[in-house]
């Protein structure tokens, strides 16, 4: 947005709904887990001339010529993510987190192979073998969850499911799990069973980073990750594995399911790792879990169940069961009270996916714009007064007020 006098001269349709996203951004609390806002050095990479220079293939190995500048834009974002995860290998090139995925699983499975992987009704992501995914389709999926009672990894499940079904591979990582996730007692039973260990970070890599959470590293055989969510950086991936695996996750990524890389964006990561390193990202991330943290108090306070009882990181789990709320209503009525959320399956829930019984609240976006506990008292107040009231438009204009004095004070970027 900083300067989009060309787009409003060529193409004015897409000028108008790229303001009006801007104006959505700025007026609205975000509270979607898995989105943050880029800083104004990320958005000038992914905007730059960078995007103009076709890659294939690696640092000083590549199919095209004139590679020189972008090559060291790699490998300072190779570099860096080593360094910040403490890893042997990186593979920065990665699209998406699914895609990141995908790279492990062709590197090292063969169609057919079984997947253990963690189900989407109890936290997991589609490429972590659902079966309406192709990770379900190509490969022998099997779903591990949580424990009924406590609604936190079961690993005596989970090793005795890997003992009847033999995985090629285990995947360890949640998209909606609010909870510490232990990656040695994961190691413990792939090499149990001779499996390969793949931990999926997307959600809690800002959090590995910073040191409020258990690094998978030196665990797994093989780290992803997506850049957008807890590290604040691009949309994109990369992988970490043991150098012993360099060859097959470097070849698996390009030729095996890219082409070309995006060197905008690899530059933008590089960036990314750089600005984790510093205590200025720390302290971010602690704010991060404190708000957190501070939400699900209110809430259960107030009588709302929290899924597992409460969070250890970025997110929270609210049961709206008990107040004969679907996710859907929920989700609805708070957008128009200018705030967003998503509806989220709690486990074992009656609801199907669509309607849900719950939502997913996150704090990586309104931290990132300077809110603090005092804020997350507020939010979470007025979450909750939209929800004893839903469709109550006198309380969602209400709230609406209130919301964009509050992002007034704390706005996305301070010059626009």
């Amino acid at each position: 947005m900083y300067g989009i006098k060309h787009i409003e001269k060529s193409d004015p349709e897409i000028a108008n709904a790229m303001k009006n996203e801007l104006n959505r951004q700025k007026n609205y609390v975000n509270l979607i887990a898995s989105e943050n806002y880029a800083s104004k050095a990320i958005l000038e990479a992914q905007g730059s001339i960078m995007t103009n220079k076709y890659a294939e293939g690696y640092p000083h190995k590549r199919y095209y010529g004139g590679c020189e500048f972008v090559d060291v834009a790699e490998n300072l974002a190779i570099e860096r993510a080593k360094k910040l995860f403490g890893a042997e290998h990186a593979n920065v090139q990665p699209n998406s987190g699914t895609t990141a995925n995908f790279a492990v699983y062709n590197a090292v499975l063969k169609p057919g192979d079984t997947i253990l992987g963690m189900s989407l009704t109890c936290g997991g992501h589609l490429s972590h073998g659902a079966k309406f995914s192709a990770s379900g389709k190509i490969y022998n999926s099997v779903q591990y969850g949580v424990n009924k009672e406590t609604e936190r990894i079961d690993f005596a499940e989970i090793s005795d499911l890997a003992k009847k079904t033999k995985p090629k591979i285990i995947v360890a990582g949640a998209s909606s799990y609010s909870r510490e996730i232990d990656f040695k007692a994961f190691r413990e039973i792939a090499d149990d069973v001779g499996a390969y260990l793949m931990a999926d970070i997307a959600h809690t890599a800002g959090l590995v980073a910073a040191k409020f959470h258990i690094s998978p590293v030196p665990y797994a055989d093989f780290v992803t990750s997506t850049t957008q969510k807890t590290l604040r950086g691009p949309r994109g991936a990369f992988i970490l594995c043991k150098e012993k695996y360099q060859k097959e996750i470097d070849k698996s990524v390009f030729p095996g399911i890219q082409g070309g890389p995006f060197m905008h964006v690899i530059a933008a990561k590089a960036i990314c790792f750089k600005y984790a390193m510093t205590d200025d990202f720390k302290n971010y991330i602690a704010d991060v879990i404190k708000n957190s943290k501070r939400i699900a108090k209110v809430f259960a306070e107030e009588g709302y169940r929290i899924v597992s009882g409460g969070t250890d990181n970025h997110l929270c789990l609210i049961d709206l069961t008990s107040q004969k709320i679907t996710g859907k209503d929920a989700v609805e009525s708070l957008y128009d009270a200018g705030i967003v959320v998503n509806k989220n399956a709690i486990p074992f829930d009656p609801l199907s996916p669509t309607i849900a019984s719950g939502i997913r609240i996150g704090t990586p976006a309104v931290t990132s714009r300077g809110m603090k506990e005092k804020e997350m008292d507020k939010i979470a107040s007025q979450i909750i007064d939209v929800l004893k009231n839903l469709n109550n438009k006198e309380v969602q204009e209400k709230v609406r007020k209130e919301i964009l004095n509050l992002c007034n004070e704390f706005p996305i970027y301070e010059d626009l």
